[in-house]
């Protein structure tokens, strides 16, 4: 039997993917991303999902939490401004520091952990305001998007 909080991870996770991977899709920046420009194709992606799946208010607004959720998970997983810092110090000497890696890890799973729950609640709400016709949009959309298509695929 599957622990609870491995399913809410998985669950959590895969809101993370429907949004998050939204925004990368979507957005052709490259190099870091300011928290200007994601906060601006936040509000995008927002006005994007909301036009396909014809949301109303309510939803919307519900779809606006999701994202708010999923950006402050994105943050807590970063770390600091350098988030690339902490892996590299890792592996900056002779030796692999097995220490520093499992602190690493710990951070990481402790922000899942404590961010995951939100994340969830968030993924939940929005998804059961919305009616049997988006639910199978949005259900089609994460199928394609596995497969690298999708309403934001390339090519």
């Amino acid at each position: 039997m599957v622990k609870p909080w491995i399913k809410r991870t998985v669950f959590g996770a895969l809101g993370g993917l429907f949004v998050l991977g939204s925004l990368a899709a979507c957005s052709h920046h490259r190099g870091p991303m300011t928290e200007e420009r994601i906060t601006e194709m936040r509000g995008k992606v927002v006005e994007r999902v909301s036009g396909k799946l014809d949301l109303n208010e309510t939803q919307k607004a519900k779809l606006g939490l999701l994202a708010d959720e999923l950006m402050a998970q994105r943050t807590a997983l970063r770390g600091g401004p350098e988030p690339r810092a902490e892996p590299q110090a890792v592996i900056a000497g002779a030796q692999f520091d097995r220490a520093k890696a499992q602190a690493l890890l710990d951070g990481k799973t402790q922000a899942v952990q404590g961010g995951g729950p939100k994340v969830i609640a968030a993924m939940g709400d929005f998804y059961d305001s919305l009616n049997p016709d988006q639910q199978a949009k949005l259900r089609a959309f994460m199928a394609e998007h596995r497969h690298g298509g999708g309403w934001w695929g390339r090519g």
